[in-house]
């Protein structure tokens, strides 16, 4: 019988969706192959530190928020010339075959354990370094987006040097209002805020900095919300849209995440075929022009006059049960399951690609 595939699930992280890295990472496990793979879990904490969750026993605990330190199970990468290993500290090795990295936010899904993991020489599921880091700072993305002409919603970035600058009147004149603020470099609608008035855009932007050394301002755009799910390497492929219907004043973590009644998916989206065919061919050339690999999942603004505006992408998308990067590939063919056979084989294709490529004159 063929030797399964030993795969890392990294989960946790040092973010402010801990939480939801431990949902996805759970749904992760449960929907893999058992027959194909073999599943080393290693928990990262609160404050980076990675502890081997020995048979996944903490991702069965669906009560479990957080992470917990364990030292006897503290873990360290053994960079290897073929094959690098996981070392717990008490003891033992954990040979690796690809990690999957579950991490998302700041320390995970910004490009710095992709490039920790390029380092060690494991090859690993999702955007490389480069494509990491753009996703995930917003403003650079949409700089990017702007001068590729793909059509994004208007915005102003400030970081603590130039948060003196932010005034409401002045915002008001180019921006309108109401105004969305946000940190750059966060997802799961954490610290973001709807505003109207300067008191609230003052109180917004103190809430974004506590996330973050870098804000958004944006302009509100009425209109659909839809997402668009991108699978692949060279050759990407996107799934039909979905569309999330709230009823909250936006699509808030409340939303996504506590109010079983905070949001609505309907998947696929109702879309006449043209504007279909727009969304999944604009999300597809985001994807590339953000330099993604293995997978993303691509976020859009439907104006009701038909214009379609990118929002934003993420790199390490949802997986939680209400996550519509799986659901939107189910409905377009491609079951759970399957999907992570498809990460895997991706993230592996990409390794074997780049051991290719010559480290000496």
């Amino acid at each position: 019988m063929k030797n399964k595939l030993r795969v890392a699930i990294l989960f946790g992280g040092r973010s402010a969706e801990h939480e939801i890295s431990l949902i996805s990472a759970r749904n992760i496990v449960a929907a893999m192959d058992k027959s194909k793979y073999e599943v080393i879990a290693i928990g990262i904490d609160n404050q980076g530190r990675w502890s081997y969750d020995k048979d996944a026993r903490l991702l069965r605990d669906q009560q479990k928020r957080v992470m917990p330190f364990d030292d006897a199970r503290l873990t360290a990468i053994l960079p290897g010339a073929k094959r690098s290993s996981l070392i717990p500290l008490g003891g033992g090795s954990l040979g690796v075959d690809v990690v999957f990295p579950v991490l998302h936010g700041p320390f995970g899904e910004d490009g710095t354990v992709q490039g920790l993991l390029k380092l060690a020489n494991l090859p690993f599921v999702g955007a490389s370094v480069l494509g990491s880091a753009i996703g995930m700072d917003k403003d650079v993305m949409k700089r990017l987006l702007r001068d590729a002409s793909i059509p994004v919603g208007r915005f102003h970035a400030y970081d603590r040097s130039t948060a003196d600058r932010i005034q409401f009147s002045r915002i008001k004149k180019t921006l309108g209002q109401p105004l969305f603020v946000k940190p750059a470099n966060l997802g799961s609608s954490v610290g973001i805020s709807k505003v109207a008035s300067s008191p609230e855009l003052e109180a917004a932007v103190k809430k974004a900095f506590r996330f973050d050394n870098k804000i958004l301002i944006e302009e509100f755009i009425e209109g659909r919300e839809i997402e668009c799910s991108v699978l692949g390497n060279d050759d990407p492929i996107a799934s039909l849209p979905g569309e999330i219907v709230t009823g909250h004043n936006f699509y808030s973590y409340e939303a996504k995440y506590i109010d079983d009644q905070g949001s609505r998916l309907e998947i696929p989206a109702k879309l006449p075929r043209a504007t279909v065919k727009s969304v999944r061919e604009i999300a597809i050339t985001t994807y590339k022009t953000l330099c993604c690999e293995g997978m993303a999942r691509v976020d859009f603004f439907l104006k009701n006059d038909g214009q379609v505006l990118v929002n934003e992408i993420n790199t390490i998308p949802g997986f939680t049960q209400i996550s519509m990067y799986p659901k939107m590939w189910e409905a377009s063919g491609i079951p759970y399951p399957k999907l992570i056979d498809r990460l895997i084989q991706l993230a592996l294709q990409r390794f074997r690609r780049e051991q290719r490529l010559r480290t000496s004159v």
